[in-house]
């Protein structure tokens, strides 16, 4: 195996390489493991078939640690406008929703489906502009658990992305007291992340800010009543 000191490793450049692709997921998915302890990854799909076996339409994506996500879903054009597509991504949330996700996450270009995602309740979490054609590609979140509507303490925070222990630190607290990271956006210049939190009852965000002041975390948080995201063009 080359190593970073040796001058003879070769380095190529392709197409499709389905042995790299198995390898990069095996490796990537080991080191998230080890790194975060959680081991519960796996694969989701929905199929769709007609009597004679034919592909009707389907979806893949995956569930690790309590969130979910759809990477791809398509229907074939002989059975659009039939519903399939929001049974399968109905079928999508409730299997995730099995499995002990309160969230999932998915990604759709403009000219694709994000009115579709808005309907099932998705709301737009950031953009990437700039894709050929002058098109963007519009990434979603929605909350699946059963609290999602009941009332919560909603706070703002910004991280400093250039202190890693401090990330590390929010998070562990975030867990402790029961709170939920339903946003993240990052900031133009890329060094800091807007973090929206939010915590089921007004004693538990109390205690979160109380151990970031003792913990000596030097974080800018601001109680919200609703954070909404609106594109500026």
């Amino acid at each position: 195996m080359a190593t970073g000191t040796e001058t003879n490793a070769i380095l190529l450049v392709g197409a499709a390489d389905r042995e790299l692709s198995a390898r990069l997921g095996e490796e990537l998915t080991d080191f998230n493991i080890r790194t975060t302890g959680i081991d519960d990854q796996s694969a989701l799909s929905v199929r769709v078939t007609d009597a004679a076996d034919e592909l009707v339409g389907g979806l893949s994506g995956w569930t690790w640690g309590g969130c979910a996500a759809v990477d791809q879903l398509w229907v074939h054009t002989e059975h659009r406008r039939q519903g399939w597509g929001s049974r399968m991504l109905r079928a999508a949330e409730d299997e995730a929703r099995r499995r002990g996700c309160t969230r999932m996450v998915a990604s759709s270009l403009t000219f694709q489906a994000p009115a579709f995602y808005r309907q099932h309740g998705y709301v737009e979490t950031g953009r990437t502009e700039g894709l050929p054609g002058g098109h963007a590609g519009v990434h979603f979140w929605k909350p699946l658990d059963d609290s999602a509507g009941e009332p919560r303490v909603r706070a703002v925070v910004l991280v400093d992305l250039n202190e890693e222990s401090q990330q590390s630190a929010l998070r562990t607290l975030l867990a402790r007291h029961g709170g939920r990271l339903d946003q993240r956006l990052r900031t133009w210049d890329s060094r800091t992340e807007v973090h929206h939190l939010s915590f089921t009852s007004p004693e538990r965000y109390a205690a979160y800010r109380a151990e970031l002041v003792n913990a000596e975390i030097s974080v800018r948080a601001l109680e919200v009543d609703e954070v909404r995201i609106r594109r500026v063009r």
